[in-house]
């Protein structure tokens, strides 16, 4: 598609009102499912195992989530855009020292949409849900962790609630985000 055809829609967003927004999106979510849990499982519950783990243990958790989280976009965009390996990449910004998966094609909207909800339903809130149903502070941290981690994501994902499903979307180059491709008249 050229640029004769579209009327472009940046919907992507700085790094830091990305970072912003998940802490303010995600910090009342993380302080009332953290609440239900001592309520439910006692504060000794979740304090125990982690007084108890190596920071190593904590360092290796930590990098092979934010691996996860980024593959897990790439899988879901591949498998649900019907992406070639080819089009999608993983990479690190040192600027803003941030990890990012990307794609260099326009999508449908609804599997960048998908693909951007993935891992924090994974790796955020299943582990958050299991953490609250087997007293385990471990996975608890480790789903509010890496729903902390999603919280760019669910911007994106608000940032494009009014877009249609088979409108196309291409990811930005450098920021958190998408721009949204619209045809004239539509």
């Amino acid at each position: 598609m050229n640029t004769n055809d579209t009327n472009p829609d940046d919907r992507s967003f700085s790094t830091l009102r990305a970072n912003t927004f998940a802490v303010l999106l995600v910090l009342p979510v993380i302080i009332a499912v953290g609440g239900v849990y001592v309520m439910l499982h006692g504060f000794d519950s979740l304090i125990s195992p982690l007084v108890s783990v190596s920071l190593w243990r904590v360092g290796f958790v930590m990098l092979a989530g934010i691996v996860a989280h980024e593959l897990l976009h790439v899988a879901t965009w591949r498998v649900f855009g019907g992406l070639p390996r080819d089009v999608l990449s993983l990479g690190f910004s040192w600027r803003t020292l941030t990890p990012y998966a990307h794609c260099s094609v326009p999508m449908r909207a609804t599997p960048y949409i998908v693909g951007a909800a993935v891992p924090g339903v994974v790796l955020g809130l299943v582990p958050s849900l299991i953490g609250l149903l087997t007293a385990s502070g471990g996975w608890l941290c480790f789903g509010l962790l890496f729903t902390l981690a999603a919280g760019g994501d669910a911007l994106i994902v608000w940032s494009l609630r009014d877009v249609g499903g088979d409108t196309l979307v291409a990811d930005h180059p450098t920021r958190p985000g998408c721009i949204v491709l619209r045809q004239e008249g539509c």
